[in-house]
């Protein structure tokens, strides 16, 4: 069965996996606010846990937006959790300010919580890292409405000294139309972050590469991203967007955004892949739409993914698309 609220709409999310449990955590916000898309103005994160990726256990919210005026003072936003050295667990999440309640002007920043059990998390000092102006395009810049710096994706460096972090931002040159990026940061300790260039250039066709996943799949690496119509650009202007991605040479990059191929189309959003216990990669997204064209707000369950022919390809079957 799919993850439901009755009384919330339920949209991005990540996962982790402590061996026994999963642990969901979500973007929720009240159906009461009526306009479903004021929930990006009120998105909290929930938690809720798994023994097989499809009946679920909701735990309730685990992190909520910090005092008015911080980096994440409007609302939390997408992030991952990684397993840290020390054995603590490392949420990182995006945090976003909005400047006015009449503007859709918006700073994201990425911060991090801290937990010992997956399920009481406490905030560190942030935001730890934010868009740099030499390679990353900053609010007022140009005429994008935000300041695009969320849903970090944090990975082990296979050497297994440092680490790596996967940003959805845009590029601080280009047309202003096509300048998502995949951005880059890295870091010895989970703690000190150093930005560094993108690690794929502007002009692919993606006004923004959102809730970017590096994971290996039938032994390729493969990033994986969002990307809704509205915001195809260049040659992709006026197709159907939704879950993309593109099998790389490498788990630190470069990727060539333009190789990116739709895995499934925006019915489903926010992709995100990980292992059920058979160590099938099954991905999971978050519905995007009702029959009647509305905002459905829910998870779906589990769908088998593998690489076929070079490309990443989704059960469409079980998926229950033509």
């Amino acid at each position: 069965m799919t993850f439901t609220l009755d009384a919330h709409w339920v949209w991005d999310f990540w996962l982790a996996d402590d061996g026994e449990l999963f642990h969901l955590y979500y973007l929720h916000a009240p159906k009461s606010l009526g306009d479903p898309h004021l929930r990006h103005r009120n998105a909290r994160v929930g938690h809720a846990t798994s023994t097989d990726l499809r009946d679920w256990t909701d735990l309730g919210e685990v992190l909520a937006p910090g005092p008015e005026g911080a980096f994440d003072g409007s609302a939390t936003w997408t992030g991952s959790v990684v397993a840290a050295p020390d054995g603590s667990w490392r949420m990182f999440y995006t945090g976003s300010r909005f400047l006015s309640a009449d503007s859709h002007a918006n700073v994201e920043t990425v911060g991090v919580a801290v937990s010992r059990d997956l399920h009481s998390w406490t905030k560190l000092p942030g935001p730890i890292v934010t868009a740099d102006p030499r390679w990353y395009e900053v609010l007022g810049t140009s005429e994008w409405p935000e300041e695009a710096w969320r849903d970090p994706w944090v990975y082990r460096d296979p050497s297994g000294e440092g680490w790596h972090m996967l940003l959805t931002a845009r590029s601080a040159s280009g047309d202003v139309r096509d300048r998502g990026v995949i951005a880059h940061a890295t870091s010895d300790d989970l703690e000190h972050w150093t930005v560094q260039p993108p690690l794929s250039e502007p002009g692919a066709g993606f006004a923004h590469l959102e809730v970017p996943q590096l994971v290996e799949i039938d032994g390729s690496p493969v990033l994986l991203f969002s990307c809704d119509s509205p915001a195809l650009a260049g040659e992709r202007a006026g197709s159907t967007g939704g879950i993309w991605a593109l099998v790389a040479e490498s788990t630190t990059g470069p990727f060539d955004a333009k190789q990116a191929r739709l895995v499934v189309d925006e019915s489903l959003y926010s992709g995100r892949v990980i292992r059920d216990r058979s160590g099938r990669c099954v991905m999971l997204a978050f519905e995007n739409s009702t029959a009647d064209g509305g905002f459905s707000g829910v998870l779906s369950d589990p769908l088998p993914v593998a690489i076929v022919g070079g490309m990443l390809e989704l059960s469409r079957a079980e998926a229950g698309l033509s």
